[in-house]
């Protein structure tokens, strides 16, 4: 696809005083981004998963729908006592929370985003972020499903009316995940109970109530799961979580990373090669291989393919978060949250370190959709001080930093990466630029292709109390001898004066004496 006809990148921002939309990159002259509409005041903004629209909490119980492309309204809904509100992956629906003040009162609406009526109602006591949105969809909204004791519910997303069409009874199932394109299979948590095992089990979707698990795995000591499914639903990677570490070296508990696969043909362990805990786990955008960061500081980074086997050890250092590029080409290892922000960028397929640099104090991190920019925020409530944005290249560069007195929430527009060129493209260009460049510069002679380094990890330095410091400058005031250990001219003449006092007294001794 050529360049002329992939859609331009946006960036929607929202700080204090509501949100607005930019131009993404590449900027226009002066380096700046030029906004696409007036501020519109609200407290928090979601784009659909397919960035056809968004929607935008504001006072009130108002929740207004926008279509991405023109920036216009198309639909408002008043929902009093609303706590919570989320958007289908491609802005068909809006699902919404209300307290509950009676069982019998269906306080979860789901409502259509084009005609404005309620598609279905359902009651739920109360929300955690396990079990919000109730109703779930696949990316292509084909199918939809819930929560419901002991079981989870699917439903027709063309006919709410139909009821339950189907459901997989799972006894006390406590958590559950959709698979993602195609939306084949559905992934539950079960908690220990008196005694017996907590498990993760795969179900296919579409079966009967009484349909048996196509891979389970059971473990103890479990007190939460977070699920991660390849793009193509065939692996699941699963965080599972106790809040005790047995062997009392974190205080946070213990973590272990499992993958199933849903022929069943794997079931256990990711074979980690360094003690500690899990940070992070992405599946590639093909889905045919994943990253993790894991381990006590410095952490490992490791890539595995979907038999679970190492493709790739990327070294240790103070990282915690991984950012796989949306074309897959480049992962971005990153050390942010509590860490100090480096960050390294690295061609998998090359096996190359192409860039590095530092976003301190990022609590966000995103590629964009054409995988050629990386944005890093600082935003509120997380920091209260040093608000900001920051975009760089797909090498690390950076390309654009912009400060905000209070920022709350930075966002790409979502867009198909298939509507981009290849990064792979771009990579070459630009190694054949950096080719052309030396030559120009040596005249015609070989130059060595510049190789970026892997950043090391600087070793603190012992701390030295103030009196120290203070006992160090006395003692180079009084003997002249600096902090450095390196002597004065003065204290060097009078050593010598010194010296030659004793010789003298030791000849005259020894005169005496014979």
């Amino acid at each position: 696809m050529s360049s002329s006809s992939s859609p331009s990148l946006e960036i929607l921002v929202r700080d204090a005083e509501g949100f607005i939309v930019w131009n993404g990159p590449p900027f226009s002259s002066n380096g700046q981004p030029t906004p696409k509409n007036e501020r519109v005041s609200c407290s928090s903004t979601k784009f659909s998963l397919d960035g056809s629209k968004f929607m935008a909490m504001k006072s009130d119980g108002t929740i207004s729908i926008y279509d991405s492309a023109s920036l216009s309204e198309v639909r408002s809904f008043t929902v009093a006592n609303v706590t919570a509100a989320e958007i289908s992956p491609c802005g068909t629906f809006l699902q919404t929370f209300q307290k509950p003040t009676t069982p019998q009162e269906k306080n979860v609406s789901l409502w259509n985003t084009e005609t404005g009526g309620l598609a279905h109602g359902l009651y739920q006591k109360s929300i955690t972020k396990t079990t919000w949105p109730s109703i779930r969809f696949p990316p292509d909204e084909s199918s939809a499903c819930r929560l419901a004791t002991n079981e989870v519910q699917f439903f027709d997303p063309k006919d709410f009316s139909k009821g339950i069409t189907s459901r997989i009874r799972v006894p006390g199932v406590a958590a559950f995940e959709l698979s993602k394109t195609p939306a084949s299979h559905v992934a539950v948590f079960v908690p220990e109970i008196k005694g017996s095992p907590g498990s993760v089990q795969i179900f296919g979707c579409g079966k009967d109530a009484e349909s048996q698990p196509s891979a389970r795995r059971s473990f103890f000591r479990c007190s939460s799961v977070q699920f991660s499914w390849n793009h193509g639903s065939t692996g699941l990677l699963v965080v599972v979580q106790s809040d005790v570490d047995k062997t009392n070296k974190s205080y946070y508990g213990e973590t272990k990373l499992n993958y199933l696969t849903v022929d069943g043909t794997h079931e256990g362990l990711v074979p980690l090669r360094k003690e500690g805990p899990v940070h992070d786990v992405q599946w590639s955008f093909s889905g045919s291989e994943f990253a993790v960061v894991y381990g006590f500081m410095p952490a490992c980074v490791t890539i595995f393919d979907k038999k679970c086997k190492p493709l790739m050890e990327l070294g240790e250092g103070p990282y915690n978060t991984l950012r796989w590029n949306p074309k897959g080409r480049i992962l971005c290892v990153a050390g942010f949250g509590n860490l100090p922000g480096d960050m390294t960028f690295w061609d998998v397929v090359t096996k190359k370190l192409i860039g590095s640099n530092k976003a301190e104090w990022s609590v966000t991190s995103e590629w964009s959709p054409d995988g050629r920019y990386f944005l890093t925020a600082s935003t509120a409530p997380r920091r209260q001080i040093d608000n900001g944005i920051k975009i760089f290249n797909y090498d690390g560069k950076r390309y654009f930093k912009k400060m905000f007195e209070r920022l709350y929430q930075v966002e790409w527009k979502p867009e198909s990466p298939e509507k981009f060129d290849e990064i792979s493209e771009l990579l070459k260009s630009v190694e054949t630029l950096k080719l052309e460049e030396g030559k120009s510069q040596g005249q015609g002679s070989a130059q060595k292709k510049p190789v970026a380094s892997i950043p090391t990890v600087q070793k603190p330095a012992a701390y030295r109390p103030p009196h120290a410091k203070q006992a160090a400058a006395i003692q180079a005031e009084l003997l002249g001898v600096n902090p450095a250990g390196e002597v004065s001219k003065n204290a060097l003449r009078n050593k010598k004066k010194r010296e030659k006092k004793k010789a003298a007294e030791a000849a005259a001794s020894g005169s005496n004496n014979a």
